[in-house]
């Protein structure tokens, strides 16, 4: 029993160590291309704006929804994007994050034809190879929030996309707490995947060409 309880012991210790690890490696790599005010983003074709529910558990308006849309929105505004990928889930009819952050998104005034959905960003890593394999681009900015951010810049820069962040806000200050402590956990996943499992998309399918307006 005393052995056992030992190896339970080193095992977590050994857990609790590449977690840490992970995360102090991913944002280590990543936290110089994350940026808080437009003037420091640099103007590209493409700007791939990360699905999340528009509606909170509770049933009330998500924060995180309603701040990427406007970050997008101002995004575009600023000409520092000509067309917005609007990634998200889609699992059933009755969910959808594409169609949502575009009618959202055409109320704050970006027009329909520099919108394209993609409709199988069912996690991050989806959309971020999507962009690439499927849309063509290899070079984006994404919009997300900060505490997100860190992991999608690492899944593109090993895929070889170059790519920043335009964080949308301080996610500390939303409220939700409870979903930045997951994303200590999403981050060790995250190396797991493309390291150890070499995970692909669920779905990647036929190339789209995306009409880039001059």
């Amino acid at each position: 029993m005393r052995f056992l309880l030992k190896m339970l012991f080193m095992l977590g210790a050994l857990v609790f160590a590449f977690v840490i690890a992970s995360n102090v490696w991913i944002m280590w790599k990543t936290t110089d291309d994350i940026h808080f005010n437009v003037e420091e983003i640099p103007a590209v074709d493409v700007g791939v704006v990360l699905g999340t529910s528009k509606r909170s558990v509770d049933g009330g308006s998500n924060s995180f929804f309603t701040t990427r849309m406007e970050a997008a929105a101002k995004l575009y505004k600023a000409g520092k994007v000509k067309h917005l990928i609007l990634s998200g889930d889609n699992n059933t009819k009755y969910y959808n994050e594409p169609q949502d952050m575009f009618n959202a998104l055409l109320v704050l005034g970006v027009p329909a034809q520099d919108m394209t959905m993609d409709y199988a960003g069912f996690r991050t890593l989806d959309s971020i190879v999507r962009s690439k394999e499927v849309f063509g681009q290899n070079e984006i900015v994404i919009i997300t929030q900060q505490f997100h951010a860190y992991r999608a810049l690492f899944i593109s820069k090993f895929y070889g996309i170059k790519a920043v962040t335009f964080a949308s806000d301080d996610a500390a200050k939303s409220g939700m707490k409870s979903v930045v402590s997951r994303e200590w956990l999403a981050r060790p996943k995250a190396i797991l995947d493309l390291y150890v499992l070499k995970q692909p998309p669920k779905f990647l399918g036929e190339k789209e060409i995306i009409e880039i307006r001059k």
